[in-house]
């Protein structure tokens, strides 16, 4: 089975305009990454049974900390450059970024040392305005952003 993974972008309406969280991946690969290295809260499907909705929920829970409530839109799935599926639902809220808390993994680091260090999953997460989104995320992941503008209509100034 190719790999599958489910999130959820939460978006906010600030001063009028649309805001998309995104979050930063965590370890010292992406450490000094930034244009094309953001993503939404996402996390991999574990085997075919599971409930991609569910999984998004859980997968925005522990990487964010924060529990998503609401009218969930879902914006259909799109396939990354190394081949991975991608459902999103979006749903509107807030939340302090400053208070992101993120589950962890374990890596071998520096590479061949024989040590093991621990590092978040994601190590920040910020609100951007769309323009500013389609660059910082995933390029494969930019067209749900593109579809959550067109199911949030807002004002042109």
């Amino acid at each position: 089975m190719a790999k599958v993974s489910a999130g959820l972008l939460l978006y906010r309406i600030q001063d009028e305009n649309l805001e998309v969280l995104l979050v930063h991946s965590g370890g010292p690969f992406w450490a000094k990454k930034d244009l094309g290295a953001w993503s939404i809260p996402k996390g991999e499907v574990v085997n075919d049974t599971d409930d991609y909705f569910e999984t998004a929920k859980r997968e925005f829970n522990e990487e964010t900390g924060f529990l998503p409530e609401g009218n969930f839109i879902p914006l259909g799935s799109v396939k990354q450059k190394g081949g991975k599926t991608v459902y999103a639902w979006a749903i509107e809220g807030d939340c302090d970024t400053a208070l992101l808390k993120s589950n962890t993994f374990t890596m071998e680091w520096p590479p061949r040392s024989g040590k093991r260090q621990e590092f978040p999953e994601v190590d920040r997460a910020e609100f951007f305005s769309l323009e500013t989104a389609q660059q910082k995320i995933n390029p494969a992941q930019a067209e749900f952003i593109s579809r959550l503008e067109e199911k949030i209509p807002m004002k042109q100034n």
